[in-house]
């Protein structure tokens, strides 16, 4: 890439106007480091514009004069992905501005919204309807749709709803050469050619920048309960998930996984938050479920199944939220558990995936292994049970270096992704690549698959423009 020469800059701030292009080092500050702090970039430029056409001039001329543009929406990534490379001249180009939900059609189930459509104003928008989208991150407030979608979001609600390539039918898409694709269809089915969108969804604004998104909507559900359980080991989890699954199937919206330590840290950690149970228990789980006729459903379907765990042995304490705040209040310590480790000291994160029956003996091979090599470590591996989805975090032991401690990330990422591999499953489940994971990902799958994604990022993206370093690397 090419340095950016002051009067470079000029020609981009031209295209949307002086008051829209940040060049101060105050401005630029919060766009130049990632949520946990562990990438530090650069850059002499943030562009926001604030319609498609302007987007399409700027990558236009970004392809022309060969100069790196980062794609950002709300900062809340955890790899790196939207995070400027250090030492480099990467323009940011934030969607902020491009907010808007541009229309909600409750009888086809459908909204559209622009790229920096901040994700909880989409759920606020689908609910003015009677319309659910079903998509809970604990960023919501801040993390916006085109995010969500460069990254394929999960959050809590895959179970029951899938991620957000299920949850996404149409894009519209700004090319690195500034071409257009409107691709904002709102069809169900539609087998004409090549999926396009399928493509851009997890790309992390490697080949293109997403500027509009068609999104499904859901009823909203008349009926929810939310239980929480203490259990004595992750295998009575996994039986209770499958009893759970059999009882409740399409209304068992969520079921969390949470360890004794998490809960601890949680409560002593996180204001306002409390044990919900009155005695410890090695493991938790949350369940959620919503009913689409009544109340009374999810109540009877609740009370039955506590009780069927209770006589089958797996359940050994459990509550009932009795009111909407104590939902909330249920959710919010699941949602704090990231958080509660900070004041902990050092944090050593992954983001894995592993088949759902794989869980038990990946948590007990996993923590073994950690434990051997670091004695003294604390493992709060928490998350999504019911899609395989574990947060596998490992906390600092009690008095150590801090520094010295997060200087064998990448050890204790060989042992837990050792692991996650070799039970069959994913290094990313929801975060996604960007620098972090870049290295890791072209050392484990085939040479055949890297060479397609170097492919695929050539086609769209020839002059290379568009969030370099990031996923696959092409140099």
């Amino acid at each position: 890439m090419s340095s950016v020469s002051p009067e470079l800059l000029d020609r981009f701030a031209a295209v949307i106007g002086e008051k829209h292009a940040l060049r101060s080092e105050a401005d630029l500050a919060p766009h130049l480091i990632e949520n946990r702090g562990l990438y530090h970039g650069s850059s002499p430029l943030l562009l926001k514009p604030g319609s498609v056409e302007e987007v399409s001039s700027i990558l236009k001329l970004a392809t022309e004069t060969g100069t790196a543009v980062v794609p950002q929406t709300g900062n809340t990534g955890l790899v790196g992905g939207q995070t400027p490379r250090e030492g480099k001249s990467d323009i940011i180009i934030s969607l902020e501005r491009m907010n808007k939900v541009r229309d909600v059609d409750p009888v086809a189930n459908v909204l559209v919204a622009d790229g920096g459509a901040i994700l909880a104003d989409v759920q606020k928008a689908a609910e003015a309807y009677g319309r659910l989208f079903p998509l809970s991150l604990g960023s919501e407030g801040s993390c916006r749709i085109g995010g969500n979608l460069s990254t394929n979001a999960g959050g809590t609600a895959v179970l029951a709803y899938g991620n957000m390539r299920q949850l996404c039918l149409g894009l519209e898409v700004v090319l690195p050469t500034g071409e257009i694709w409107n691709g904002l269809r709102r069809l169900k089915k539609d087998n004409t050619g090549y999926d396009l969108r399928d493509l851009f969804i997890g790309a992390e604004g490697t080949l293109g920048i997403i500027t509009g998104a068609v999104l499904k909507l859901f009823p909203q559900p008349l009926g929810k309960q939310v239980a929480f359980a203490g259990l004595n080991s992750v295998e009575d989890a996994l039986a209770f998930f499958n009893l759970a699954s059999s009882l409740c199937g399409t209304s068992l919206t969520g079921f969390e996984l949470m360890p004794r330590f998490g809960v601890e840290i949680t409560a002593r950690n996180i204001e306002g938050v409390r044990d919900p149970l009155e005695s410890a228990h090695p493991w938790y789980v949350l369940v959620d479920i919503s009913t689409s006729d009544s109340a009374e459903t999810a109540e009877r379907m609740m009370t039955a199944l506590l009780e069927q765990g209770f006589e089958a042995g797996l359940v050994q304490d459990a509550t009932i939220a009795s009111s909407v705040a104590q939902q909330q209040a249920l959710w919010h310590m699941r949602e704090s558990m990231s958080d509660a480790q900070k004041p902990e000291g050092g944090s050593i994160k992954h983001d894995v995936s592993v088949p759902v029956s794989a869980i038990p003996a990946f948590m007990h091979e996993a923590g073994g292994a950690v434990v051997a090599a670091m004695p003294g470590a604390r493992i709060c591996a928490f998350g999504h049970m019911g899609d395989g989805n574990i947060h596998y975090n490992i906390s600092q032991p009690v008095g150590a270096d801090k520094q010295a401690f997060l200087a064998r990330w990448r050890e204790m990422n060989h042992i837990v992704h050792g692991f996650v591999l070799a039970h069959g499953g994913s290094i990313s489940a929801e975060h996604g690549i960007g620098q972090l994971k870049r290295d890791e990902l072209a050392s484990i799958r085939p040479p055949i698959e890297m060479e397609l994604m170097r492919r695929i990022k050539h086609a769209f993206d020839p002059a290379g423009i568009m969030n370099p370093g990031k996923v696959v690397n092409v140099d």
